[in-house]
Protein backbone atom coordinates (compact mmCIF):
# COMPACT_ATOMS: atom_id res chain seq x y z
CA UNK A 1 0.00 0.00 0.00
CA UNK A 2 1.37 3.39 -1.03
CA UNK A 3 0.55 6.64 0.70
CA UNK A 4 -0.33 9.31 -1.90
CA UNK A 5 -0.67 13.03 -1.45
CA UNK A 6 -1.97 15.09 -4.33
CA UNK A 7 -2.43 18.83 -4.41
CA UNK A 8 -1.69 21.25 -1.59
CA UNK A 9 -3.38 22.52 1.53
CA UNK A 10 -2.79 26.25 1.90
CA UNK A 11 -2.58 26.27 5.66
CA UNK A 12 0.55 27.10 7.67
CA UNK A 13 -0.10 24.31 10.16
CA UNK A 14 -0.03 21.71 7.38
CA UNK A 15 2.69 23.30 5.29
CA UNK A 16 4.87 24.15 8.29
CA UNK A 17 5.10 27.79 7.34
CA UNK A 18 6.39 30.05 10.08
CA UNK A 19 3.95 32.49 11.59
CA UNK A 20 5.35 35.81 12.77
CA UNK A 21 4.50 39.05 14.49
CA UNK A 22 2.85 40.09 11.23
CA UNK A 23 -0.64 38.54 10.93
CA UNK A 24 -0.96 35.94 8.18
CA UNK A 25 -4.10 35.98 6.03
CA UNK A 26 -5.05 33.48 3.38
CA UNK A 27 -5.35 35.29 0.01
CA UNK A 28 -9.11 34.60 -0.03
CA UNK A 29 -9.73 36.01 3.46
CA UNK A 30 -11.53 39.34 3.86
CA UNK A 31 -10.80 41.63 6.83
CA UNK A 32 -12.41 45.02 7.26
CA UNK A 33 -12.31 47.54 10.10
CA UNK A 34 -10.53 45.01 12.32
CA UNK A 35 -7.27 44.55 14.17
CA UNK A 36 -5.11 41.42 14.41
CA UNK A 37 -2.34 40.67 16.86
CA UNK A 38 1.04 39.00 16.39
CA UNK A 39 1.31 35.32 15.43
CA UNK A 40 -2.29 35.19 14.19
CA UNK A 41 -3.67 33.35 11.17
CA UNK A 42 -6.96 33.69 9.27
CA UNK A 43 -7.80 30.77 6.99
CA UNK A 44 -9.25 30.40 3.52
CA UNK A 45 -12.52 32.15 2.70
CA UNK A 46 -12.80 33.67 6.17
CA UNK A 47 -14.51 37.00 6.75
CA UNK A 48 -13.77 39.23 9.73
CA UNK A 49 -15.54 42.55 10.22
CA UNK A 50 -15.38 45.12 13.03
CA UNK A 51 -13.42 42.82 15.32
CA UNK A 52 -10.28 42.52 17.43
CA UNK A 53 -8.38 39.27 16.96
CA UNK A 54 -5.68 39.00 19.59
CA UNK A 55 -2.22 37.44 19.49
CA UNK A 56 -1.72 33.76 18.62
CA UNK A 57 -5.35 33.13 17.70
CA UNK A 58 -6.14 31.32 14.45
CA UNK A 59 -8.99 29.93 12.38
CA UNK A 60 -9.70 27.13 9.97
CA UNK A 61 -11.44 27.88 6.68
CA UNK A 62 -14.87 29.43 6.06
CA UNK A 63 -15.10 31.20 9.41
CA UNK A 64 -17.22 34.36 9.80
CA UNK A 65 -16.40 36.75 12.64
CA UNK A 66 -18.40 39.93 13.13
CA UNK A 67 -18.22 42.51 15.93
CA UNK A 68 -16.21 40.33 18.29
CA UNK A 69 -13.34 40.51 20.74
CA UNK A 70 -11.37 37.29 20.28
CA UNK A 71 -8.86 36.75 23.08
CA UNK A 72 -5.30 35.48 22.79
CA UNK A 73 -4.54 31.87 21.89
CA UNK A 74 -8.07 31.08 20.65
CA UNK A 75 -8.48 27.99 18.48
CA UNK A 76 -11.32 28.32 15.97
CA UNK A 77 -12.17 25.36 13.75
CA UNK A 78 -13.60 25.50 10.24
CA UNK A 79 -17.07 26.81 9.43
CA UNK A 80 -17.57 28.55 12.75
CA UNK A 81 -19.80 31.62 12.80
CA UNK A 82 -19.26 34.20 15.50
CA UNK A 83 -21.99 36.82 15.96
CA UNK A 84 -24.33 36.27 13.00
CA UNK A 85 -26.40 39.41 12.78
CA UNK A 86 -29.95 39.53 14.12
CA UNK A 87 -32.91 40.88 12.18
CA UNK A 88 -35.50 43.29 13.66
CA UNK A 89 -38.20 40.74 14.58
CA UNK A 90 -40.43 43.41 16.10
CA UNK A 91 -41.04 45.01 12.70
CA UNK A 92 -43.73 44.09 10.20
CA UNK A 93 -41.00 42.78 7.90
CA UNK A 94 -37.72 41.05 8.72
CA UNK A 95 -36.25 41.97 5.33
CA UNK A 96 -33.19 44.17 5.22
CA UNK A 97 -34.86 46.60 2.83
CA UNK A 98 -36.24 48.24 5.98
CA UNK A 99 -32.72 49.20 7.06
CA UNK A 100 -30.55 48.75 3.93
CA UNK A 101 -33.03 50.94 2.12
CA UNK A 102 -30.50 52.69 -0.09
CA UNK A 103 -29.81 49.44 -1.99
CA UNK A 104 -33.46 49.34 -3.07
CA UNK A 105 -33.75 52.99 -4.04
CA UNK A 106 -35.89 53.73 -0.98
CA UNK A 107 -33.85 56.46 0.67
CA UNK A 108 -31.29 56.47 3.43
CA UNK A 109 -30.32 53.42 5.46
CA UNK A 110 -31.63 53.00 9.00
CA UNK A 111 -28.47 53.45 11.07
CA UNK A 112 -30.23 52.52 14.30
CA UNK A 113 -30.29 48.87 13.29
CA UNK A 114 -26.54 48.83 12.68
CA UNK A 115 -25.93 50.53 16.04
CA UNK A 116 -28.15 47.91 17.69
CA UNK A 117 -26.10 45.13 16.13
CA UNK A 118 -22.79 46.70 17.12
CA UNK A 119 -23.98 47.01 20.73
CA UNK A 120 -24.34 43.21 20.90
CA UNK A 121 -20.62 42.46 20.71
CA UNK A 122 -19.24 39.01 21.52
CA UNK A 123 -16.30 38.83 23.92
CA UNK A 124 -14.07 35.80 24.22
CA UNK A 125 -11.34 35.16 26.77
CA UNK A 126 -7.95 33.63 25.97
CA UNK A 127 -7.30 29.96 25.20
CA UNK A 128 -10.83 29.15 23.97
CA UNK A 129 -11.43 26.22 21.61
CA UNK A 130 -14.43 26.39 19.27
CA UNK A 131 -15.26 23.17 17.42
CA UNK A 132 -16.24 22.72 13.78
CA UNK A 133 -19.43 24.44 12.66
CA UNK A 134 -20.34 26.03 15.99
CA UNK A 135 -22.42 29.21 16.03
CA UNK A 136 -22.09 31.89 18.71
CA UNK A 137 -25.10 34.19 18.85
CA UNK A 138 -24.85 37.94 19.46
CA UNK A 139 -23.99 39.45 22.80
CA UNK A 140 -22.56 36.44 24.62
CA UNK A 141 -19.36 36.17 26.64
CA UNK A 142 -17.10 33.12 26.43
CA UNK A 143 -14.82 32.66 29.42
CA UNK A 144 -11.12 31.87 29.47
CA UNK A 145 -10.21 28.29 28.62
CA UNK A 146 -13.74 27.29 27.59
CA UNK A 147 -14.50 24.61 24.99
CA UNK A 148 -17.46 24.83 22.58
CA UNK A 149 -18.34 21.52 20.96
CA UNK A 150 -18.67 20.99 17.22
CA UNK A 151 -22.04 22.05 15.86
CA UNK A 152 -23.09 23.78 19.07
CA UNK A 153 -25.36 26.82 18.98
CA UNK A 154 -24.34 29.05 21.88
CA UNK A 155 -27.13 31.31 23.11
CA UNK A 156 -25.86 32.10 26.63
CA UNK A 157 -22.61 33.06 28.31
CA UNK A 158 -20.06 30.25 28.71
CA UNK A 159 -18.24 30.19 32.07
CA UNK A 160 -14.43 29.91 32.13
CA UNK A 161 -12.90 26.44 31.79
CA UNK A 162 -16.27 24.90 30.95
CA UNK A 163 -17.13 22.52 28.11
CA UNK A 164 -20.47 23.16 26.38
CA UNK A 165 -22.21 21.46 23.48
CA UNK A 166 -25.54 20.83 21.85
CA UNK A 167 -28.38 22.85 20.38
CA UNK A 168 -28.85 25.03 22.27
CA UNK A 169 -25.49 24.59 23.98
CA UNK A 170 -25.53 23.38 27.57
CA UNK A 171 -22.79 22.73 30.09
CA UNK A 172 -21.31 19.22 29.74
CA UNK A 173 -18.63 19.45 32.40
CA UNK A 174 -15.78 21.56 33.70
CA UNK A 175 -12.33 21.33 32.11
CA UNK A 176 -10.56 21.81 35.44
CA UNK A 177 -11.71 22.13 39.03
CA UNK A 178 -12.18 25.59 40.61
CA UNK A 179 -8.85 25.42 42.45
CA UNK A 180 -6.90 24.84 39.23
CA UNK A 181 -8.94 27.48 37.42
CA UNK A 182 -8.04 30.06 40.05
CA UNK A 183 -4.37 29.13 39.85
CA UNK A 184 -4.30 29.35 36.04
CA UNK A 185 -6.03 32.72 36.25
CA UNK A 186 -3.35 33.97 38.64
CA UNK A 187 -0.58 32.62 36.44
CA UNK A 188 -2.14 34.20 33.32
CA UNK A 189 0.38 32.47 31.07
CA UNK A 190 -1.37 33.98 28.03
CA UNK A 191 0.22 37.30 29.01
CA UNK A 192 3.74 35.86 29.03
CA UNK A 193 6.21 36.96 26.41
CA UNK A 194 6.94 34.83 23.36
CA UNK A 195 10.30 33.87 24.87
CA UNK A 196 8.76 32.92 28.24
CA UNK A 197 6.32 30.58 26.51
CA UNK A 198 9.09 29.13 24.37
CA UNK A 199 11.23 28.51 27.46
CA UNK A 200 8.40 26.66 29.24
CA UNK A 201 7.13 24.73 26.21
CA UNK A 202 8.32 21.43 27.67
CA UNK A 203 6.07 21.93 30.69
CA UNK A 204 3.08 22.83 28.51
CA UNK A 205 3.63 19.48 26.81
CA UNK A 206 4.34 17.14 29.70
CA UNK A 207 2.30 18.59 32.59
CA UNK A 208 -1.47 18.47 32.87
CA UNK A 209 -3.34 21.60 33.94
CA UNK A 210 -3.03 20.78 37.67
CA UNK A 211 0.68 20.02 37.42
CA UNK A 212 1.28 23.21 35.48
CA UNK A 213 -0.68 25.23 38.07
CA UNK A 214 1.29 23.69 40.97
CA UNK A 215 4.60 24.53 39.31
CA UNK A 216 3.90 28.11 38.24
CA UNK A 217 1.40 29.47 40.78
CA UNK A 218 3.95 31.18 42.99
Amino acid sequence: MIEISHGSIDNPFFNRETLSETPLLHPTAVVRRSRMGAWTYLGAHCVMLDSDFHAYSYTGELVDIYNAEVGKFCNIAARVRINPTNHPMWRASLHHLTYRSHCYGMGEDDLQIFSWRQANRITMGPDVWIGHGAILLPGINVGTGAVIGAGAVVTKDVPPYTIVGGLPARIIRRRVDPEVEQALTRIAWWNWSHEQIKDTLADFRKLDARGFALKYDR
